[in-house]
Formats: structure tokens, C-alpha cells, sequence
């Protein structure tokens, strides 16, 4: 878990001194637009804000950091979410967004009225908010490669997609498909939507398996690696090698297979408490800090055969591996980027 914080680390020294206000704080209020929390990541993700946005609350950092999900997935709803949090007068918008562009709109009114707009997860590309990045395209691509180091003579993959319409489906699917590119012994032969959700990538897996070629490998995007086995040994089918997601019950059946005939595959996906650093980016810029670049790259959370397990015993059981992040953390982020 230690490599999430490597681009952190270079910064990290100075940054205790860095963290001097401009400006007070204490007095602003910052909200937390969500668009979904339908899976044991989205679950993690507002557990850890909630750890670390409470404490900020208590230590009068921040007056309130409240946090508002929608009931549904769509798009209109959180625009409408949007503009009620301009009118109740909140300084910040942090956003987990439904879709990077159809938002837009809502994101620059809250510009306008003077609101600083920070996206995680599922950004935005509206220029007046601030992005705390993944590159999950290159995470994508590397799911690939590392499928090319464990089935050297290629085949048929699996697709397992997330939720449709948003940044991080998108990006991961295009690194795949570069991925692929790049090994054309490989063939995407099925895509199937699994929602980041181990219960509908079970059923969506299951009702393709009977008609595909066999497969050698499944390619996703996290929280359906497990779904995806379940559904092959229901089956009946050849175990092929599923890449995972950093989710408890799959690192479980890594292990198990592991123990069982020295199964190999790799995992990774960003880390929940993501969202943390999204709430001190916030912080920062209402803190005085305008010159903070307006998009942020922070790494993914991979592990590999070596160390997976060493990891497993710190994820709450039907949880993620996660991080909350500091305030000093997102400072060295910050100093990181500026680089």
C-alpha cells in the first residue's frame, strides 16, 4: 500500500511548515456531491471522507463538510444537487461526478457564484474546477500488460465495464484497448457492464459465458473480479486469470488460489480515501492557495504477487484497500504537481 503515497513522499518533508494559512478557514463550508454509492468502493470512499472530514469539523479547520448522494445515477438529478448547493451557500463543492462533460454547466454557475469546484474519481472537464486525477487509462493498458506476463500466448479476453457515461469507464476501456493494440495476441471477444459491483458482474458475466470462446482472461475495472470467478466456476468453466480491484473478497480468492496452485494475477484501483485528498485540495485553494494546479496526478493502488497478501489483513472484510489522506499529504500532492 506504500507505493499510493510514492509521488507524495519527494514533498512530504516540507510539508508540515507549508501548511500556514493565508486565510482562515474555519469558517467555510465545504460539501461533497455524490452520484452513486451503490458498491463496497463508493461505501469505503464515504466512510474515510467521513473519518477525516469529521475531525477537520472538530479541530475547526472547516465549519461543515457535509455530504449529499443521490438517489439515482443520473445525470439531471446531480445537476440539480449542484445548484442547491449554490444556493445554500457553501464555499466548496467537492464532486464525484456522474459524467465528465453533461455537468458542465451546473460546475460553472458554481464558479461564477465564487464557489471552488473540486472532481475525484469522476471528474469534469469544465476549466474552472480543479481534478484530482488517476491515470486510469494507463492503469488499463497495464492490465493488459500484465496479462501478457501471465497468458504469454495470448487469447480471448472478458471485458467487465463500470458505470456507463463516466470518466473512469471511459479512460479504463481506452488503456485496454491500447493495451491490446499493443498485443494483438490478445482479442477482446466480450464487454459486459458490471457497475463496479460484484452481484451484477456475477449475473452479467454469467449470462455471456455460455456463448464465448474460451477465455483465457478477464480484464476490469474493480469491485468485479470476484463476480466474474463465481460465475466461471458456476459454470463450469476454466478458471482464466482475472485481473483485480483491490476489493477484500477478491484479494481472498487470490490467496486462496494462490494456495491452492500458485494462481498469479495483479490488482489494482485507486484508493477511496481518494476523496479525502479531494476535501484538502478544497481546503487549500479556499485557504489562499490559488496558484494549486488545476489538475492533480496522484497514483493508482496496484498489487502484485509479492505483497498482495501482506495487505489483505488491513481490509475490513467486504471492504477496499484505502488511504485517508492528510492535510499535509495533499500539500506535498500539490508541491508534487507543481513540479
Amino acid at each position: 500500500m506504500s507505493r499510493i503515497l510514492s509521488t507524495l513522499a519527494l514533498a512530504a518533508a516540507s510539508a508540515v511548515c507549508a501548511a500556514a494559512a493565508h486565510a482562515d478557514t474555519s469558517d467555510k463550508k465545504i460539501a461533497f456531491s455524490n452520484n452513486y454509492a451503490g458498491n463496497s468502493w463508493r461505501q469505503a470512499m464515504l466512510k474515510s471522507y467521513d473519518i477525516v472530514t469529521q475531525q477537520a469539523v472538530k479541530d475547526h479547520v472547516v465549519a461543515a463538510a457535509d455530504v449529499f448522494t443521490t438517489a439515482d445515477k443520473e445525470v439531471p438529478t446531480q445537476a440539480a444537487q449542484i445548484q442547491n448547493l449554490i444556493l445554500q451557500g457553501y464555499n466548496a463543492i467537492v464532486i464525484n461526478a456522474s459524467s465528465p462533460d453533461a455537468l458542465n454547466g451546473a460546475i460553472k454557475q458554481a464558479c461564477e457564484a465564487g464557489i471552488v469546484v473540486v472532481s475525484f474519481d469522476g471528474i469534469v472537464t469544465e476549466p474552472c474546477a480543479w481534478r484530482v486525477v488517476v491515470d486510469f487509462k494507463d492503469m488499463g493498458k497495464q492490465e493488459v500488460e500484465h496479462m501478457a506476463q501471465f497468458q504469454p500466448k495470448g487469447g480471448n479476453l472478458l471485458e467487465i465495464r463500470g458505470l456507463a457515461g463516466t470518466s473512469i469507464d471511459e479512460a479504463i476501456h481506452a488503456g485496454l484497448v491500447e493495451g491490446v493494440k499493443a498485443h494483438p495476441e490478445f482479442k477482446i471477444v466480450s464487454s459486459v457492464t458490471g457497475d463496479w459491483d460484484q452481484t451484477t458482474a456475477q449475473k452479467a458475466v454469467a449470462t455471456v459465458l455460455p456463448s464465448l470462446p474460451a477465455i483465457v482472461g478477464v480484464v476490469d475495472q474493480g469491485g468485479d473480479g470476484y463476480g466474474a470467478a463465481q460465475a466461471f466456476a458456476a459454470a463450469g468453466k476454466p478458471r482464466p486469470t482475472i485481473i483485480m480491484g483491490n476489493r477484500q473478497d477478491e484479494l481472498q480468492w487470490w490467496k486462496d488460489q494462490k494456495a491452492k496452485d500458485g494462481y498469479t494475477t495483479w490488482s489494482a484501483s485507486i484508493a477511496p480515501g481518494v476523496s479525502t485528498l479531494a476535501f484538502w485540495v478544497a481546503q487549500q485553494v479556499l485557504d489562499g492557495n490559488k496558484s494549486i494546479p488545476h489538475d492533480l496526478v496522484v497514483p493508482y493502488l496496484a498489487f502484485t504477487q509479492d505483497d498482495f497478501e501482506a495487505a489483505l489483513p488491513k481490509i475490513p472484510n467486504g471492504g477496499v484497500a484505502s488511504h485517508e489522506y492528510t492535510q499535509a499529504d495533499a500539500i506535498a500532492a500539490i508541491k508534487a504537481n507543481m513540479k
